[in-house]
Parts: C-alpha cells; sequence; structure tokens
C-alpha cells in the first residue's frame, strides 16, 4: 500500500524507469525511539526527550495540512543535552511524558551543579493545530541552585515530500519577526499563494527572545519548582492564537473520553494482549480525525495522516463490530468525494472512490499528483462492500438511502469503465506516466510479477479485486431487497454468481494450488503464491474445498513465517523479506486472511496466524503493530525484524487485532434479525478468558464472557440490557 506516494520499489531495483514523482524516505524510523502524537489534522512526531530536529534530515517536526511547521525545538541545560530517564506515550495517546535530569555541569576544572539535582519532566501534547507544553523543573539539592536553559526553534515549512526526499527546483519565502517579550512569528510565503505561519509563544517571558532562540535563568532554592510553559500554533492565512496548556490538555482528554463513550471493549485473562487491545483503540482513536461527515481515521503517521479510501474502508471493516460510527463516517466522505468527471492526471472516472488526499504546497502545484488522487482499483468495490456490512451491523437505512446513488455509480464503474475490454473482470492500468504503475493495495512499481519473475504487463486484473468486485455485488443485492427492488437483487446476484464461476476458471492454478496473483494484460495467470489469494476466502468467493486448499498454502512454511503470512511466499521468484511487497508481512493483510478463514470454518488454520500476530505484537515498543515488518523466518528467542519506514501508528494494523478476535470467535452482528451471533467460537492458545464489554446491537448493550477449555469454548452473558438474543453456535 503504497499510499500513492511511491514507495514503489522501495528495497529492489525498479524494473522500469522511475516516475518523476518516486519519492522514498532517506531516513530510518527504527534506527532511534521516536515518538508520535495527533489531533484532528496536526501529527507530530518526536524523539524520545520530546525534541525535534537533533540530527540531520530527520522525520521529526510538526506537521498540519502535509507541511512541516516546526522543524526544530531543542532543549539544553546549560547548554548540554539532558540525562533521558524514560518516555512515553500515555496509554491514551493523549500526551507525551519525558522525564530527565541535569548533567554534570563544569565551572573550570570543578563541577558547579552535580548530575542529577535538577529533575526535569516535559509533558507535551496536540490540540487544534497547536502544540503545547509544560517543562517542569525541581531541585532536588540541599542547596539553591541557578542554571540557564535553552530551547532552540526553527520552522522550514517543508511539503512533507521534501521531509521524504523530494528535491524542488524553486521555494517560497520564509520571515520571522518578534511580535512581543515572549512570542515569535515565523511565516512561509509559499509558491502556491499560501501564507503559513508558525507561532511560539513562551510563558513566562524568556529573559532573551530571538527569532530563533528563547533562554531563561531559573534560580531554584532546595526543595522549589517552577514550570515553563511553550505553545506552538500553526495556521494558514493568519496567524493562530494558542490556549494555555492546562485548558488544551483537559480539552483534548475531554475529546478522546467522548469518542471512545460508547465503544465495545476488550478485555482478557492475558495481560499481554490487553496492552496490545489498549493501544491499538487508543491508536484508532489517535488516527481518527471528525470531518464534516463524521470520523475518518488517517491512514498512520508520518507519511499517510490523511485520507486514503482503501485503508479508510478496510480499517471502519475491522473496527465494525467495535464502533460502527467509524463506518457511517467512511462511507459518507467518500460518497461526497466520488469522481463525477473524467480527469486523467488524478486517474478519476465518473463513480470511481477516492484514493488520496493531500494538501500542501507540491499538491497545490501538481509537483506531486496527489491533491484528490483516485489511481487505485479496489477502493470502489470496497465502498460498496463497507455499506453491506454496514447495514447488516446497524439497519440504517437513512444512511444507505442517502449514499444509494453513489453505490449505484460504483458498481457502474465495475461494469464499465472497470472492465473497459467487457471480459467481466475489473482491470487497472496506468492513464498518464505520472500514475502508479500498480494500483493495488500492493502499489509497489515490481509487486505484480510472473512466475518467472518478468513484469506483467497491463491491463492488469487482481486476484482480490475481482473478489471484491463479487462481495460488492453480493452486498448490493441485498441493500436492493431492502429498498423493495427485487428484480435489481436477483440480477446483481446473478452477476456475483456468474464472476464466481468464471474467477474460479480464469484464475485457480492447480501446479501451485492456490489462485493467480493477477492476469495480464493477455489473460495470462500470474502463477505466484501470494496472499492475494487469501482475500478471495475473506470476500467469500472461492468455493470451500478450494478454500482449504488456500488455507494450507497460506499457512504452509514458505508463506507463514512463525509471525505472519508473507506477502510473496519464499521461493517465488522476487521473494525478498527485505521488500516493501514481495515477501514482508502485513498485519492488515493477515487480518482480512484470518476473517476469510474463520467465514469458511478454518478456525485453527485462523488461530495459528492470531498467534503469530500476537507474539511478534509483545515485541513491538507499546505493543503497537506497525505498518509491516520484514518476512524472515521466526528465530528462538527473538522478535520480528523492523521495516525501516513503517509507519506506527498506522490505522488498519491497529485495527487488526479486533479482526483476527471477531474471526475466531466467529462473531457477528446481525440487525435484521436482532442476534449477537457466535459461530464456531475458538479462542487461540493464549486466551483462556475473554470479556467483551458493552457491545451494542441497536437498542441493546450486552457484556459477553467467553471461556476456554481446549478447544472448546463458550459462552456466557454477564448482563444485557435490551431484547436481541445472542446465540452461540457449535
Amino acid at each position: 500500500m503504497t499510499k500513492a506516494i511511491a514507495r514503489e520499489g522501495a528495497v529492489e531495483a525498479p524494473f522500469e524507469e522511475v516516475s518523476d514523482y518516486y519519492i522514498e524516505p532517506q531516513t530510518s524510523l527504527v534506527e532511534r525511539p521516536l515518538r508520535a502524537l495527533k489531533h484532528g489534522d496536526i501529527f507530530a512526531v518526536l524523539d524520545s526527550y520530546g525534541d525535534i530536529g537533533i540530527g540531520p534530515d530527520g522525520p521529526e517536526g510538526v506537521f498540519l495540512r502535509d507541511t512541516r511547521y516546526l522543524s526544530k525545538f531543542d532543549l539544553r541545560f546549560e547548554g548540554k543535552r539532558p540525562l533521558l530517564l524514560g518516555s512515553v506515550v500515555e496509554d491514551d495517546n493523549a500526551s507525551l511524558s519525558a522525564n530527565s535530569s541535569n548533567p554534570d555541569i563544569h565551572d573550570g576544572g570543578s563541577i558547579s551543579i552535580p548530575r542529577d539535582m535538577i529533575a526535569m519532566e516535559r509533558t507535551k501534547l496536540l490540540f487544534e493545530g497547536g502544540c503545547y507544553e509544560r517543562i517542569g523543573f525541581f531541585n532536588y539539592d540541599r542547596r539553591q541552585r541557578a542554571f540557564h536553559i535553552t530551547i532552540h526553534f526553527d520552522a522550514d515549512f517543508r511539503d512533507l515530500f521534501e521531509v521524504r526526499g523530494a528535491r524542488r527546483k524553486a521555494r517560497g519565502t520564509r520571515s520571522a519577526r518578534i511580535v512581543s517579550p515572549e512570542r515569535v512569528e515565523l511565516r512561509y510565503a509559499g509558491l502556491d499563494g499560501v501564507s503559513r505561519f508558525t507561532t511560539l509563544n513562551f510563558s513566562p517571558a524568556p529573559q532573551h527572545l530571538d527569532t530563533n532562540v528563547a533562554e531563561f535563568d531559573i534560580v531554584l532554592a532546595p526543595g522549589e519548582n517552577c514550570s515553563i510553559f511553550a505553545s506552538v500554533t500553526c495556521a494558514e492565512d493568519q496567524a493562530a492564537e494558542p490556549m494555555h496548556f492546562l485548558a488544551a490538555y483537559r480539552a483534548a482528554r475531554r475529546g478522546l473520553r467522548a469518542l471512545t463513550r460508547n465503544i465495545a471493549t476488550v478485555e482478557s485473562s492475558n495481560v499481554l494482549f490487553n496492552e496490545i487491545a489498549c493501544r491499538s483503540t487508543s491508536d484508532i482513536y489517535t488516527l481518527v480525525s471528525q470531518t464534516k461527515n463524521g470520523l475518518y481515521p488517517y491512514a498512520g503517521i508520518p507519511w499517510f495522516s490523511t485520507v486514503f479510501g482503501r485503508d479508510g474502508i478496510i480499517t471502519a471493516m475491522m473496527m465494525l463490530w467495535i464502533d460502527p460510527m467509524i463506518a457511517k463516517g467512511v462511507l459518507l466522505y467518500l460518497a461526497e468525494t466520488q469522481a463525477q468527471h473524467f480527469d486523467s492526471e488524478a486517474d478519476a472516472q465518473p463513480g470511481k472512490i477516492l484514493h488520496e488526499v493531500r494538501h500542501g504546497e507540491m499538491a497545490h502545484l501538481k509537483e506531486v499528483p496527489f491533491s484528490h488522487c483516485y489511481s487505485t482499483v479496489d477502493a470502489t468495490p470496497l465502498f460498496v462492500m463497507l455499506a453491506g456490512l454496514y447495514f447488516e451491523r446497524t439497519g440504517d437505512k437513512a444512511t444507505i438511502e442517502a449514499i444509494w446513488p453513489n453505490i449505484e455509480a460504483a458498481l457502474l464503474w465495475c461494469d464499465t469503465l472497470g472492465d473497459r475490454d467487457g471480459d467481466g473482470f475489473v482491470e487497472y492500468y496506468r492513464e498518464t506516466d505520472s500514475g502508479l504503475t500498480n494500483q493495488g493495495w500492493k502499489d509497489s512499481q515490481d509487486s505484480i510479477f510472473h512466475a518467472d519473475g518478468t513484469e506483467a504487463h497491463g491491463p492488469i486484473a487482481l486476484c482480490e479485486v475481482q473478489s471484491y468486485v463479487y462481495a460488492a455485488k453480493c452486498a448490493a443485492a441485498t441493500l436492493s431487497k431492502m429498498r423493495g427492488d427485487i428484480s435489481k437483487a436477483e440480477d446483481l446476484d446473478r452477476q456475483a454468481e456468474t464472476l464466481r464461476l468464471r474467477f474460479h476458471e480464469a484464475f485457480w492454478c492447480e501446479e501451485i494450488g492456490t489462485y493467480a496473483l493477477a492476469l495480464d494484460g493477455a489473460k495470462n495467470p500470474c502463477r505466484v503464491r501470494s496472499s492475494n489469494a487469501g482475500h478471495a476466502l475473506f470476500a467469500g468467493i472461492a468455493y470451500p474445498a478450494y478454500a482449504e486448499r488456500v488455507a494450507d498454502c497460506l499457512t504452509s512454511p514458505d508463506a507463514f513465517s512463525g509471525w505472519g503470512i508473507r506477502t510473496i511466499s519464499a521461493g517465488e521468484s522476487r521473494y525478498n523479506p527485505l521488500s516493501y511487497h514481495n515477501g514482508s508481512i502485513w498485519p492488515h493483510d493477515n487480518a482480512l486472511i484470518v476473517w476469510g478463514l474463520g467465514r469458511y470454518g478454518l478456525k485453527a488454520q485462523a488461530a495459528k496466524v492470531f498467534s503469530g500476530m500476537f507474539d511478534a505484537a509483545s515485541y513491538q515498543e507499546l505493543r503497537r503493530l506497525p505498518e509491516l515488518f520484514c518476512g524472515f523466518g521466526r528465530r528462538r528467542r527473538r522478535g520480528p525484524t523492523a521495516y525501516p519506514v513503517a509507519c506506527a501508528p498506522q490505522a488498519w494494523a491497529s485495527a487488526a487485532p479486533f479482526a483476527f478476535l471477531s474471526a475466531c470467535i466467529g462473531l457477528s452482528l446481525r440487525h435484521e434479525s436482532n442476534e449477537i451471533y457466535f459461530t464456531e467460537p475458538r479462542l487461540p492458545d493464549f486466551l483462556d478468558d475473554l470479556t467483551i464489554r458493552n457491545l451494542r446491537l441497536g437498542e441493546t448493550r450486552a457484556d459477553i464472557r467467553l471461556r476456554r477449555d481446549g478447544d472448546d469454548v463458550t459462552v456466557h452473558v454477564l448482563s444485557r440490557e435490551g431484547t436481541a438474543r445472542i446465540v452461540q453456535s457449535k
């Protein structure tokens, strides 16, 4: 999922000339600990101290709408970096807390301030376009201490794509001015005609303030404490006024509590799993932004903190049983932004669903083609799939009626512009030289190939996309019945069954025991063992007997590393465990496959993959599943190998544990029959006991406990308000 920005060929050499928009991050995100915060459209990447820009060309900064508004914020104690004691993003992701102490301070040949006499605690948070910080000092010495604090700051106003490594021929103009003894204003007049402002405020006023430094002289008696408050506000068109730190702190926490007040939660007998679930929940609601259409989960930090169609849809699917309001927001947003006209530069065609939105200077100037980009072949059928799942979960007829014209337009695109040769399969090909070569979720330049390693030339019909189209037609048939259009429903059901038969005939490869990765432009199958085949199980297009064979392939040693299922199985011509899409492991990919395994009753295989992913998460800092990790085989006493530029947090990776769990316990919420259903529930070996609280279906709210005895699981209703039936089938 390069997200349209081109991580095409992230590790491997490209197989054709690289496009002008090829932008590869130059700095590893794992070479040193980094901390991420987000609120709405603003996010920050900080080092463990809470500082920014200590090393050259790093990804740290405070970013708003694809622009880095703060590129340096470096605190020094008597000219030295403090001694870091520890730092942590708090459990709800609302703030970063970093503790440090003073180093030895020398005066000539003697130590004037011994180390660890002055404790420092920094609390940093984001709220509504601002970054707020309290820097607290406490004197533990038995004598008075005087010391000098310096904060160096700067704003380079670089576009996010520049931070990733893009080079530009020209940039706008920066300026700076001191507004008052406690305030500095930094300004950038962009080539796109937008003025961007970074305003820094300090309280109390520093002893010295310049356009890139604030200096404070502090004197503390024994046992005395004091604080410096710093705010950084970011805005377009005119400078923004800051809030007080405490007001921002309280408002941010209240907002998070309000977002999560009505969601379902899980707790278990396994402390590590509880930590993973807690972090996943916090990460999802950190990445969620409020739009005029409702909630939308931004894809990930730092590279993808914006709307992505595919990511938002899949994240919403995984979170449906936890919180259907995310799905509603995604559906309404994507319906409003659905393409209405042809635009070859944006890959837009009537009915097509959005891929990516960018707001920075380079997008405005079309230096990158992503202002409103439609370079995805799968978001359109996935949109219809989500609509069906959302209705099954909620029975919300009003929302379905509101977006019904968009559903029909999406289906029409699948049948016409998405299938230009009329063979019944949806294909993609690049409209312009600046477009993405590959337009499925594996959109690296080298990700679609034949068994001998040769590149597959388009138009390309992907295995998983046909599966999504099948599921979309099934979903639309159900929605048509709800609307009373029985004739249309029957026609859609016939179309789905025809596609299912033709898909099996064209994509099944007996010699490799699974579905082909894709068909090339000559309709030759790419006989490559890939995780894409698992999406056929997720969407339900596979016939049951063949689903079992796909499952065997996906859980074989070549495909399953011990941590998860690889994107490409070991032994394939382009297999590379270091690659972005040709041998790496993606949590969301595994979650969709596990969802499919559960759908076909293959619970043992589902639990196996869930267990591997649980073990992988237990090795991660903050118990956070990253966007992806390398596909090396599992070794004793070692965790998985990190991918150097993986986003963390990342929305569909954060949602993956909830998809793993619901698939294994066979959870479905059926609004029409008013039932909470557990089909052949199974818990993996690391879970003996699981409690789901505040599970909602219509007006019903229930707390439910599942207990494992060997492979058997029993379901107990702890409490229930409402009339929904809770059913367990063996």
